[in-house]
Parts: C-alpha cells; sequence; structure tokens
C-alpha cells in the first residue's frame, strides 16, 4: 500500500476501530490496527512516525474529518471556468469550520470534463472524490455507477438534521436524480434569463419591460431599440443578442420558446414532439431576433452576446443568469452599472414565461474512500449557510426556497431572487431542461446542427425540425 493509499483508506479503518472499541470487540480492533500497521510498514514509514497510536484514538479521525496532523483531502473536478475562483474563495469558508478537510479542485475545460470524469469513475485507481456535473450528465454518470446515493442509507447517517431537502426548489435538485435516486446536489444553479438596459429603454422612450410581456409585444418595440446613437448614419445599438451559433447551448433558446408556447422535446413514451407547429413557430420566433441584433450575430454566442451587452451595444440579452454579477456589479468586466441592468424571465409565449434550467450539480463519487469529508463539504456548500456565503463571494445563484425568500447577503441580489424563484416555477411547469438520457449529449448536438441551418436559412424550421426529430429517436433508442 502506497501513503496515498494508505491515506485515502484510513477513515474507514479508524470508523471500524472505533465502532469495534465502544462495543469491547478486541478481535476487530486487533485486526484494525493489524491492517494499518501492515500499510505502514509497506509504505515504509515508521510507526513512531505516523503516531498510530494516538491516531487510533482521534475521534475526529474515527468520524472521517481529520485533525491538525492528519488532515484528510478531498479531491474534486469541475469545470476550469470556476473553479480556481472557489479553490481561492470558498474552501477558506469552508476551513473556518473544518479545518482539518484539505479541498483541492482540479480545473478542466468544459468539452473536455466530462471525458475525464468517465475515465476517472471507471478507472480501478480513481482521482477524484467529488464530482461537479452539468445538468445533462448525471443519467450518463448513473448508468455507469459513478455517482454515490446522496439519500441513502450510508450518506444519510452523515447528514445534518437540519439539511431539509424539503426546502430545495424541485427544478433545480431534479438536476442531479435520475430513476428516481438523488445523485448529486445543485452547487451552481443557472437558468436562461432576460437582461435589458434600463439606460437604452429609456433613450428609445420605451417603458421598462416586465415580466408579464409578451413575444408580440418584444418584437412591438424592437425597432425603436435599434439606433443610431452618434449620428453619423449607421445604427449603432441594437435590441437583442444571444445565441444563434452553431454550438450545443444555442437550442436552449429555441427550446425556451418552445417550453413556453406549451411544447415540448420529448413526448410522455420518451420520443420527440417538437417536430410541429408550436416547435416551427418558436424557431421562426428564434430566427427573427436576428433582425434586430448587431451585424455577424449569426456568429455570436455565450462570449459576443455578453460582451455587446456589457458594452451597452444592446438593449436585451438573453444568456445565463449566473453572470449578472459580473455584468451589473464588478466594474473590472462591464461598463454598466446595477440601476441600469434589469433582470427577469424571457418574454411570455402562449403558455408561460421562458426560461431554460442549466445546473451545475456536485456528487461524492462511489469510489471514494473519503465519503464523509466529501459529504461534509457537499453538504457545507449547499446548505442555507453555504448557499448565502457562495451567491455573495461568487455570485452563484442559490436553489432553496428559504435562501430566495430571506434577506441576500448583498442588496443586487435582491430582484435577483425573485427573478431567480420565478424561473424555477416557470421550469419546473414547463419542464424547461435539456433531453434526460444517458444519450443526452449526442441529442443536443443534433439539436445544435439543426436548428443552426434553420437559424441560417439553410433550411426551413420544418425541415431543420422534423430532420432533428428523426436522428435524436435513432440516438436515443
Amino acid at each position: 500500500m502506497s501513503v496515498v493509499g494508505l491515506a485515502r483508506s484510513r477513515s474507514r479503518l479508524y470508523r471500524m476501530y472505533n465502532i469495534a472499541r465502544s462495543g469491547e470487540d478486541q478481535a476487530v480492533i486487533n485486526q484494525t490496527k493489524s491492517i494499518l500497521f501492515r500499510g505502514i510498514r509497506r509504505a515504509g514509514v515508521a510507526a513512531g512516525a505516523v503516531g498510530l497510536a494516538g491516531l487510533l484514538c482521534t475521534s475526529a479521525l474515527a468520524e472521517g474529518l481529520g485533525t491538525a496532523s492528519a488532515p484528510i483531502e478531498v479531491r474534486i473536478v469541475g469545470n476550469e471556468a470556476f473553479v480556481k475562483a472557489w479553490q481561492q474563495t470558498l474552501v477558506p469558508e469552508f476551513n473556518k469550520e473544518f479545518p482539518n478537510i484539505n479541498v483541492v479542485f482540479d480545473g478542466v475545460p468544459y468539452t473536455e470534463l466530462l471525458a475525464k470524469m468517465m475515465l476517472d469513475a471507471t478507472s480501478p485507481d480513481p482521482e477524484y472524490d467529488i464530482l461537479l456535473v452539468d445538468d445533462p450528465w448525471v443519467p450518463q454518470l448513473a448508468q455507469i455507477g459513478a455517482l454515490k446515493d446522496l439519500k441513502g442509507s450510508e450518506i444519510a447517517g452523515m447528514t445534518s438534521a437540519d439539511y431539509d431537502w424539503d426546502d430545495f426548489n424541485a427544478a433545480p435538485l431534479a438536476a442531479g436524480a435520475w430513476d428516481g435516486v438523488q445523485y448529486a446536489v445543485p452547487v451552481r444553479s443557472n437558468v436562461l434569463l432576460r437582461f435589458y438596459n434600463r439606460k437604452l429603454y429609456q433613450e428609445a422612450g420605451l417603458p421598462e419591460p416586465t415580466p408579464a410581456q409578451t413575444w408580440d409585444e418584444f418584437f412591438a418595440e424592437a425597432p425603436k431599440l435599434v439606433r443610431d446613437t452618434n449620428g453619423d448614419g449607421k445604427d449603432d445599438v441594437w435590441a437583442i443578442d444571444t445565441y444563434f451559433v452553431r454550438e450545443p447551448l444555442t437550442p436552449t433558446i429555441w427550446q425556451s420558446i418552445l417550453n413556453a408556447n406549451g411544447g415540448s422535446l420529448l413526448d410522455d413514451a420518451g420520443k420527440p414532439a417538437f417536430a410541429n407547429e408550436i416547435g416551427e413557430k418558436s424557431l421562426e420566433t428564434h430566427k427573427r431576433l436576428l433582425d434586430y441584433a448587431p451585424p455577424g450575430a449569426l456568429g455570436h454566442g455565450f462570449s459576443e452576446s455578453l460582451q455587446a451587452f456589457r458594452q451597452g451595444m444592446v438593449a436585451n440579452m438573453f444568456n445565463w443568469g449566473s453572470v449578472y454579477k459580473s455584468t451589473a456589479v464588478d466594474p473590472k468586466s462591464t461598463t454598466l452599472t446595477v440601476d441600469q441592468v434589469g433582470i427577469q424571465v424571457l418574454p411570455v409565449g402562449t403558455a408561460s414565461a421562458g426560461t431554460h434550467r442549466g445546473i451545475w450539480i456536485a456528487g461524492v463519487s462511489s469510489k471514494t474512500e473519503e465519503t464523509e469529508a466529501s459529504w461534509a463539504f457537499l453538504q457545507w456548500l449547499t446548505s442555507k449557510q453555504g448557499e448565502s456565503i457562495n451567491a455573495a463571494l461568487m455570485g452563484s445563484f442559490p436553489a432553496r426556497k428559504s435562501t430566495l425568500a430571506g434577506t441576500p447577503a448583498e442588496p443586487w441580489l435582491g430582484p435577483v431572487y425573485a427573478t431567480l424563484q420565478q424561473a424555477y416555477e416557470a421550469a419546473e411547469t414547463g419542464h424547461m431542461w435539456r433531453i434526460r438520457s444517458p444519450k443526452s449529449d449526442a441529442a443536443q448536438q443534433i439539436l445544435a446542427d439543426e436548428i443552426a441551418r434553420g437559424l441560417a436559412g439553410q433550411a426551413s424550421a420544418s425541415e431543420a425540425l422534423s430532420t432533428a426529430a428523426g436522428k435524436i429517436e435513432k440516438a436515443l433508442r
């Protein structure tokens, strides 16, 4: 056994020792001591240097939470876009309560992250204790047995009585579930939202939009928001920017319109249900946005639309709500201020307002030997206290109803919280999320290709959606 292997297995052995000692089971006590001593000898470490006798009598280690002299390490793999900031900002907050758990994040580019997790989960010697997972990936990871059941008997015994599962909004919590099992919890909740520039609306002589504004009302105002502001005869501000480029997240705009119009991706039998009049009308609505977007918007996605909005070039942006802090609060990344930026759900269709769920959830690896320490971190991060800290310091959106209904840690979070609650409820009612299947990535790429053809005019809405439906049915089969 290596030193690392010994360290990673010690929690289980110490728990065995403590249980045995409490029941005065001398045989198990001796067996546990023997295993530990053998591991130390194989690692080439002197028993005296480890201080085995003292360690075996330490209840903190028996609980798997470490001690000052023998801390426990928990390794987490996640999206490099934000885990470095979490390492620097959130881990020190966690260590105020759990000083003997060293949390180490490993950031991986988004495009490589799922593959990295799948390889690690199937490795005989996995590296990670916690997997930080995007919304559509839970079925794939569950299918290969990569994650523990967070409501199962093992982790239930480690869960605080006041954790309160029922306090989570249903939509974000459901992102971590599959086939009736809760594999992960929401740690960075997100939804598609509408950002609008109050100043540009005022300058155009238009009232501030409301969450009740319909798509017809939006398009009635859009021409007035496209203007030449410097008198050179060329328009330099536009009504909207969002996802139009050929990439997997672009179809989420079309789908939010589809769901708001009462449509759905799949029927009750799990077959594509969007190649119809509702789907076609929704895709035409998405395409119509290009008439009021900046030049070259057909190549715009997350970064391009975000930059245009932050520079005051567009009056509206449909994008992920998690960018609110960097767009309205942080002067290092935006020219706008909190007073200028409004936030709400997307325009109302024939059935409801629009949004789309995109939750980062985290689960405990099924192969970890540090279950207790791993769940201690996730439980802290998703507790009422942890959510508030994460929101105030990182701008991450909470998932708990009590957090959204309470007094936010920062004043700018007030309107954001109200909008989030509306969006969660709309998402739950309209099933506003990507296809839930182990084949979800393949289905999403098909939608990306066909929605892009429809937006570019390379295919009619009917042709694009019929082609997508046929391909997705085969992929899911």
